[in-house]
């Protein structure tokens, strides 16, 4: 039976940066018309492509004070671009199908079982 898995795609933006305009449009192109697919066959459930990382707002809450701080909180090269949400028979399944996307070129794939969520729900009588 498939699970829910994550795809967390990271990258390098000095890497991305440094692709030739076509290249990069051919790897959007190409990861599109892949995703549709995924799509169509019941594969992925959800994908999303994130704004630059100067956009972000982390917000943190310590011993009552809550502070937002611009951009991500920790110093990284690599930067969260975007995610899949994908059904996939198992982990192994689920590897695959991430190394189907050529970020990981650029940066890294992330890949999470997603937790029963509904589960937690039940357990904690919400």
């Amino acid at each position: 039976m498939s699970s829910p898995y994550l795809m967390l795609i990271y990258t390098d933006p000095e890497l991305v940066a440094a692709l030739p305009a076509e290249e990069y449009d051919g790897l959007m192109r190409d990861c599109i018309r892949h995703a549709d697919e995924l799509r169509a066959a019941g594969t992925l459930i959800d994908s999303q492509q994130l704004e630059p990382v100067a956009t972000a707002r982390a917000l943190r809450t310590r011993n009552g004070a809550t502070r937002v701080l611009d951009g991500p909180f920790a110093e990284t090269k690599e930067i969260l671009a975007g995610f899949n949400l994908i059904r996939a028979d198992g982990l192994d399944e689920a590897i695959a199908i991430a190394h189907q996307f050529p970020w990981s070129r650029f940066g890294c794939i992330e890949v999470r079982p997603v937790r029963d969520f509904d589960a937690e729900r039940r357990r904690v009588g919400a």
